[in-house]
């Protein structure tokens, strides 16, 4: 339970800086622009935490907790 709310806390994270940046690059032509901006940004952030807090996302670790089994290691057990 505790990981799901951390996970949704993560997101709204994502979302809110987006939203942020979003409105301030937007806020320099006018407030429509604004408006959107921050729509649109707010929208990559969450689908930036997605990804990133996806199993086989962007920014997973190349690592999967299983090890490799090298020519060396075949050799080792066949002796």
């Amino acid at each position: 339970m505790g990981s799901r709310i951390r996970t949704a806390l993560s997101r709204a994270k994502y979302a809110a800086v987006g939203a942020a940046v979003g409105a301030a690059v937007g806020g320099l032509w006018s407030r429509n622009a604004a408006s959107t901006g921050g729509g649109l940004g707010a929208l990559a952030g969450a689908s930036l935490a997605e990804l990133r807090s996806d199993a086989g996302g962007v920014f997973a670790d190349e690592d999967d907790g299983e090890e490799e089994v090298t020519d060396e290691a075949e050799t080792d057990a066949a002796a």
